[in-house]
């Protein structure tokens, strides 16, 4: 048993959740509930970042302060995180009286270490990424992101001494001797940091004098707090960084970060840098995931392709959304959506499979065996084969997890589930029903078997389908101790095991 501390970015309070923000969300919580089956003190933060100039920009578009406009967007984030069964520990808000008082301890540490000073920023500032830009980054004019022209900015404000860590950070994420060392994956997005770096570092500004909508700095309230080094900081101030030195201890570092590839700079750069000059290690794993297109389009209100939370789970359910939104391409790399390829998986794999499995088995037992699972006899080679192939999907569904492949970690269940389908037309309980019951019993105590360890594997993706899969089977998951006991291992359900009377369809197919 260890620790595992694990963190979404926390989103922009400017518009309700769409399913981008949901996918990070649903791939933290997978690795949150994994680590709490090893039975790993396990703590999961999610939040908004409500700060900042696009927030007010928004809040004053629609008549209302900007605390009572983030107000209302985080009720919707709170609402789509209730619908997909997101475990997080704590939601943090960048307006919490603790995490401002947090974020101001912090940058007084810095302040106090001499890694902030006041000079005059002039240059060019894209409101839509809260991001300073410089003039070769542009296209055509345009942030390449928001497609809006940046506007010129000039001020005095304070500034983080960035430059000096180039090499530092370098250092920290290549040799993993590094008293700092960190990771940064995928391997393209880590080469992309380490070039990054060898470019060179510049200072970056870490207040705003013009802006009101912040947390004014420790050391100069006539100014506030640069909204991403604000936001970055609810990491450690959610924890205690300021207020509870035993939580912080005992969670920090995070183990992992999970990020989308367009905040990678903030998190792989700015954050670890930042974190060093308090004194404070930075993270051991910072993860950017790709972007998704819908039906190879960008999503966008213009077009009218922006999905919600809310759709996905109406339609489909939330553990089916859970499994889908995951299980579409790799974490990792970019990819394409579209509901009718959803609702082709949901049916093929959910619906048709891995349903279509539990159905004929519970019936089976109760047409042969008056419900109960029996002590089965002994084992033929094909049986051999499906036990393997169980404990061997176990290893590599851990394996993948600990990468973070998702998919990979599904397809691995599918494959057990797709062998067990197999072996009940390999098997044919119907006719050994006819005469061999010894042999009907070890087969349909095989296939029971298969299922709840495909239950069990499948339970951070889908928490509530698979209590339901084991209900059936009349048993519970975590038999033997959970995962670091006997919980992956075969042959843990025991004899006299009586399953539903009938079986309930566990993932009703779709009609296109």
């Amino acid at each position: 048993m260890g620790k595992f501390y694990d963190t979404t970015p926390i989103y922009y309070a400017n518009d309700v959740p769409h399913i981008g923000s949901a996918y990070t969300t649903v791939a933290a919580d997978v690795l949150a509930r994994y680590h709490r089956r090893l039975g790993d003190d396990t703590f999961f933060l999610t939040g908004t970042d409500e700060h900042g100039a696009k927030v007010a920009e928004a809040a004053a578009q629609h008549g209302v302060t900007p605390k009572e406009y983030t107000d209302r967007i985080v009720a919707h984030f709170k609402a789509a995180w209730r619908l997909l069964e997101i475990s997080n520990d704590y939601f943090v808000r960048t307006t919490d009286p603790r995490h401002e008082a947090g974020v101001q301890a912090f940058l007084a540490r810095l302040y106090d270490n001499g890694e902030i000073y006041k000079g005059k920023y002039e240059g060019l500032y894209c409101v839509g990424c809260e991001a300073y830009v410089s003039p070769d980054e542009l296209v055509d004019g345009l942030c390449p992101v928001h497609r809006r022209p940046p506007i010129v900015y000039a001020e005095e404000n304070y500034f983080f001494r960035l430059g000096k860590y180039q090499d530092i950070l370098a250092k920290a994420i290549a040799d993993e001797s590094d008293p700092n060392h960190y990771e940064v994956a995928p391997l393209a997005r880590r080469n992309e940091v380490l070039g990054k770096l060898r470019v060179g570092l510049s200072d970056i500004s870490i207040s705003r004098a013009s802006l009101k909508w912040g947390i004014p700095l420790p050391f100069d309230p006539s100014q506030t707090a640069y909204v991403w080094v604000d936001a970055l900081l609810n990491y450690v101030t959610a924890i205690g960084y300021a207020d509870d030195p035993a939580t912080f201890a005992r969670y920090w570092p995070a183990d992992v970060q999970v990020v989308g590839k367009d905040i990678l700079w903030f998190h792989a750069i700015i954050w670890p840098a930042m974190l060093i000059a308090a004194g404070v290690k930075p993270p051991k794993l910072v993860f950017a995931h790709g972007f998704f297109t819908v039906n190879g389009q960008k999503m966008s209100k213009s077009l009218g392709n922006v999905i919600v939370p809310g759709e996905l789970v109406e339609r489909f359910g939330a553990d089916a959304a859970r499994y889908l939104l995951l299980s579409e391409f790799p974490f990792g790399v970019d990819g394409d959506i579209s509901l009718p390829s959803f609702v082709a998986r949901y049916n093929a794999e959910l619906a048709n499979d891995l349903g279509n499995l539990l159905n004929r088995t519970v019936a089976m037992l109760n047409r042969y065996q008056q419900r109960e699972v029996q002590a089965p006899g002994a084992a033929t080679g094909v049986d051999e084969d499906l036990r393997t192939l169980a404990l061997d999907t176990a290893r590599e569904l851990r394996a993948r997890l600990d990468r973070l492949e998702f998919q990979e970690a599904i397809g691995a269940v599918r494959g057990l589930v797709t062998r067990a389908n197999r072996y009940v037309e390999e098997t044919a309980p119907w006719t050994l029903a006819k005469g061999d019951r010894s042999r009907l019993a070890t087969v349909l105590y095989n296939l029971a078997e298969a299922e709840r360890l495909a239950a069990e594997l499948l339970w951070p993706f889908m928490p509530g389908a698979s209590e339901r899969m084991v209900a059936q089977l009349g048993t519970q998951l975590g038999l033997g101790g959970g995962w670091r006991g006997q919980a992956l291992t075969w042959g843990q359900l025991p004899p006299g095991t009586k399953v539903t009377p009938k079986p309930t369809p566990l993932f009703p197919k779709i009609e296109r």
